[in-house]
């Protein structure tokens, strides 16, 4: 139909009789529907939709047509129609929600989609934070609710804004327990991972994602993907004592092996030297918030690879000259002084720091906890083992003394100085 025999249909239906109008303007839709052309789709159902929300026609009237009209809405296949009719339609509605708000909640989420069709994410979740969640007019279950707010964390993920993504994925933390679809609840934990990902937490992303691989109701092959991010993430995380946690808990994983990440996780857990080819090929797998640069101009990605290196070398060496250092992990001296500087205060790499000769010190594991006097920064492996041997000996020389006051008294008042 073209747009002016179905502007000249409206206004015949309009002014016909009330009782005969809820037929005729759904025998109308239907020609709409099934005749007009794709130029003309949006425009006349505008104008239906104009119509039948009209003055003329009262709330009783107007409700059951809205619905129907909303269920043609959602088969729109073409995304732009569906943008430009629901929007206007929306516009229509916003005055008087109240009275439709089921009809608006629909609309919005058919219009969500249509946005997520042309991958404009931010919309979609716009249009999303407007549906009406607490209403006096109809109950609305938590699950419900959840639901809602999990579309819009996903939509916002995939716009790469993890700070309104975690803002409603609080909203879902707050009723969590009251869900009870277990799709909901493994969108959560998904979610969640994802977030933490794309904030460069990487270790709690990688326990995140580690969990939802072991979920019976998700597919196997998407369980091994999830498995295969678990690893990533603990790739990319700062070198430690609590990676290394990590790392042997996926290593054990009998599934890993299976995982195009493997390779790279095996030589990280041995503690082996990463070479620059092996970085390079795992680096086509990184997602792009993994390749993002940090404060002194490395990506993610170099600067783990520089303390896991880091810490490799302190398993082979016993100590090391700034330079040597420098040329073992691909930079210059003083980057690797103060890498090496940092994970040590950190309390992620035993040891300590000769500045005058350039050399460092490896004492073995790490302490995982951040070191804050300078003192006990300075102090070396040789240093306590003087103060172990002159404490023992001192011990010895008691341990004598005390024996010879008990067997030889008087030789004792004669010969120990008061």
């Amino acid at each position: 139909m073209s747009a002016p025999e179905v502007l000249e249909a409206l206004l015949q239906l309009e002014d016909s009789p009330a009782n005969s109008r809820p037929t005729r303007y759904n025998t109308l839709l239907s020609k709409i529907v099934s005749t007009t052309s794709d130029e003309h789709l949006g425009p006349n159902l505008i104008a239906y939709a104009e119509s039948i929300l009209g003055d003329s026609n009262g709330i009783v009237t107007s409700r059951p047509l809205l619905a129907s009209f909303v269920e043609e809405y959602r088969n729109l296949q073409d995304a732009n129609t569906k943008i430009e009719v629901g929007t206007r339609v929306l516009e229509i509605l916003q005055p008087r929600v109240v009275s439709f708000e089921e009809q608006d909640t629909k609309i919005k989420e058919s219009l969500s989609d249509a946005y997520q069709e042309l991958e404009d994410y931010s919309g979609a979740a716009k249009v999303l934070q407007t549906i009406t969640l607490d209403s006096s007019q109809r109950a609305i279950s938590d699950d419900d609710k959840a639901q809602i707010w999990i579309r819009i964390v996903r939509c916002y993920l995939e716009d790469d804004d993890p700070t309104n993504a975690m803002s409603y994925l609080n909203h879902v933390k707050n009723v969590l327990f009251h869900v009870q679809d277990k799709a909901t609840k493994l969108m959560f934990q998904l979610s969640q991972a994802r977030i933490l990902d794309s904030q460069r937490q990487f270790l709690e992303a990688s326990a995140s994602y580690h969990g939802v691989s072991f979920e019976a109701d998700v597919d196997e092959a998407e369980r091994l993907m999830v498995l295969g991010k678990a690893i990533t993430c603990a790739v990319l995380a700062p070198a430690g004592p609590t990676r290394a946690k990590t790392l042997a808990r996926l290593y054990k994983d009998e599934r890993a092996s299976t995982i195009e990440q493997f390779g790279i996780l095996e030589k990280i857990f041995l503690d082996r030297i990463l070479s620059p080819e092996q970085v390079k090929a795992f680096e086509t797998t990184l997602e792009q918030h993994q390749l993002a640069k940090t404060a002194d101009g490395s990506t993610v990605l170099e600067k783990a690879v520089l303390e896991h290196n880091l810490l490799a070398a302190s398993r082979l060496y016993s100590n090391i000259g700034f330079d040597e250092l420098g040329v073992l992990l691909g930079v210059n001296a003083e980057r690797a002084e103060s890498y090496a500087a940092q994970m040590i205060e950190q309390g992620r790499l035993a040891g300590y720091i000769d500045q005058i000769d350039r050399f460092i010190f490896f004492e073995g594991e790490g302490s995982g906890e951040r070191k804050t006097k300078h003192a006990e920064r300075a102090v070396g492996k040789e240093v306590r083992k003087w103060d172990a041997n002159v404490q023992s000996l001192a011990e010895e020389v008691e341990k004598i003394t005390t024996l010879i006051q008990n067997r030889q008294p008087e030789f004792y008042e004669e010969n120990m100085a008061h």
